[in-house]
């Protein structure tokens, strides 16, 4: 049997294998930590206002769920929510009746 010692070339070859495995290991690691962290985040900052952090409270207007702060008064519409605002058939804005609940 005969004794056979890598070249320089088939150790750089592992090498830069060797690494390629534990920078993709290293950049999987950091994509579940990040989405970890996304989800604490959420759970700590879930229906609390952007502004003063008390607990927003939903209310149902139309087809609408607003979520509003009435510590401070800030109104928080979810994504999609704002572009259901219209006219209704009175020919009142939704916002100025949304407005007026609020006041």
């Amino acid at each position: 049997m005969v004794d056979h010692k890598p070249t320089s070339a088939e150790e750089e070859y592992f090498a830069r294998e060797d690494a390629e495995k534990k920078r993709k290991l290293a950049a999987d690691q950091a994509k579940k930590l990040e989405s970890d962290k996304k989800e604490e985040l959420k759970k700590l900052h879930f229906m609390c206002c952007p502004k003063c952090g008390m607990e927003l409270q939903t209310v149902k207007f139309k087809a609408i769920e607003i979520d509003k702060c009435f510590a401070c008064g800030v109104t928080v519409f979810d994504a999609g929510e704002l572009e259901k605002i219209g006219v209704s058939e009175q020919g009142e804005t939704t916002m100025k009746s949304i407005l007026r609940i609020f006041k």
